[in-house]
């Protein structure tokens, strides 16, 4: 389960890494960033291919997109300088409790 676990938090970190990667890649026009972000995403994907056949897809989906949204806008305010209404960083902190719950919650298929 741990394992599963892992293969998860690295599909979270590819997805979050290939999109902070969007602006560099300036639509595309960017090889460097470009490649990079397409690497990211098909890890992403690939890693959660070994999640999806542990964990109900919907419980895998929710989690990745959750914590993702999370992630992007933290790091969104460090790199990029943007920033968040009070409601919208409240509303993060209720995905991030949403995403604990409905994996505290679950009936593992392992």
């Amino acid at each position: 389960m741990i394992k599963t676990y892992l293969f998860l938090i690295g599909a979270i970190f590819c997805e979050v890494a290939g999109t902070m990667l969007l602006p560099a890649s300036q639509n595309f026009t960017k090889i460097f960033p470009t490649v990079s972000l397409a690497i990211f995403y098909l890890t992403a994907f690939y890693l959660l291919t070994f999640v999806v056949n542990k964990l109900p897809i919907a419980i895998v989906y929710a989690t990745w997109s959750g914590l993702g949204i999370f992630t992007i806008a933290i790091l969104g305010y460090i790199f990029f300088k943007q920033t968040l209404a009070w409601q919208a960083i409240l509303g993060l902190f209720l995905i991030v409790i949403g995403v604990i719950l409905v994996n505290a919650y679950t009936l593992k298929t392992v």
